[in-house]
């Protein structure tokens, strides 16, 4: 199986460089790093601390003026999965805002026990939700697709998962979705997008599986009619409809931890009873039991996985320091998942053999090296 170049794939920087805050590197597609040697993702928890999220809570509450329903029909959506972050911003939009939000979840690909218990408890506390569930045999040929051609067998469970509360709000002629935090600007992406409040429909038509076209799907063997949840809603049906999304952490001091503690409250949210494998938290990817192989490949090819994630958010947020964020990503960074590993094989259809060309297929070489049988990183964080 040909090898790939993840360097030149994803214009990656051939010298590796953490960052002196946190313990994320360059590697990271999109971060930027400063003179100082501080990523982008640090410098946006110091700029937040100058906003005044008072006055943009004032700019929440006249965009929910405009849009709240009179007659209690739905005026929002909100996708969720039952977790903390989208709990959090359902409950507090219906509760304390007192908007009409229905929630739609895009379907694990195999939920866990506790991730299912969430979503039926989240269900429980005062919301309706869809359900989007597409064929198993599509999204178990995506999955493998995925894996292989992209190194990420998560692929098209997150367009399906962008893409369908999109699609639901427009058939309901709902123009408002509210979703979590802007990920590129809380875990480092470029400045320009520190300031990015919502999405416009325009953006949606763009997404399609990491510029994949839906000739190279149909290649694969796809209909359309199979591919119907994954790409965007482009039918005449929808044509000068208009829905855009919103980042609820633009209007909100964004918290993984308050979030938390949020959703145990009012929604029934409970963590794990066990950590995730590859990092010490019990709160983290435990809805779907193939989750951690998206981590996992996300290590291969850019030298960070889980672990590294959690312990930088939590350093920029004070609960750690850097010192122990590094003793964590040592000692949990490089697990293997191995829980689930056989019902992933089951699920793809892989044979253990098949699996492992596969990952050695996407490993970036630039950032590992064998000792013995073992590969380990050529450059851990210090």
């Amino acid at each position: 199986m040909e090898k790939i170049n993840v360097t030149e794939k994803y214009n990656l920087p051939k010298d590796v460089k953490f960052c002196k805050k946190c313990v994320i590197s360059n590697q990271r597609p999109r971060i930027v790093f400063d003179k100082e040697g501080v990523c982008s993702a640090c410098r946006y928890f110091e700029y937040k601390e100058k906003i005044d999220f008072k006055e943009r809570e004032e700019e929440l509450k006249k965009l929910l003026d405009k849009h709240r329903s009179k007659n209690g029909t739905y005026d929002c959506v909100v996708p969720s999965s039952g977790g903390k972050d989208s709990a959090y911003v359902a409950h507090e939009l219906k509760y304390k805002y007192g908007m009409h939000p229905l929630t739609v979840t895009w379907s694990p690909l195999k939920y866990t026990d506790i991730g299912w218990q969430n979503l039926s408890n989240f269900n429980d506390s005062g919301f309706d939700v869809i359900l989007g569930m597409p064929q198993g045999d599509v999204k178990k040929k995506l999955t493998r697709v995925a894996m292989i051609e992209m190194g990420d067998p998560f692929q098209a469970f997150i367009y399906g998962q962008v893409l369908f509360p999109v699609t639901i709000a427009l058939k309901f002629g709902i123009k408002l979705i509210f979703r979590g935090e802007n990920a590129e600007a809380e875990y480092g992406g470029s400045p320009e997008s520190w300031n990015k409040k919502y999405l416009p429909m325009e953006e949606f038509k763009k997404v399609w599986f990491s510029n994949y076209t839906l000739d190279f799907w149909l290649d694969k063997g796809f209909t359309k009619e199979e591919l119907s949840f994954f790409y965007p809603p482009m039918s005449k049906e929808f044509e000068n409809k208009v829905c855009d999304s919103y980042f609820y952490g633009y209007f909100r001091n964004w918290s993984n931890h308050s979030n938390f503690y949020y959703a145990s409250k009012h929604t029934g949210f409970k963590p794990n009873e066990r950590r995730t494998e590859g990092t010490y938290t019990k709160y983290s990817s435990i809805d779907d039991k193939l989750d951690t192989f998206h981590q996992w490949f996300a290590l291969l090819k850019f030298g960070h996985g889980r672990c590294t994630a959690n312990a930088a958010r939590e350093i920029r947020e004070g609960y750690i320091t850097r010192e122990e964020g590094v003793a964590l990503v040592h000692k949990y960074d490089t697990e293997f998942p191995k829980l689930y590993f056989k019902e992933f094989l089951e699920y793809t259809k892989l044979k253990e053999d098949e699996f492992w060309d596969i990952a050695e297929r996407w490993r970036n070489h630039n950032l590992w090296t064998k000792k013995g049988n073992e590969w380990v990183k050529k450059y851990p964080v210090k």
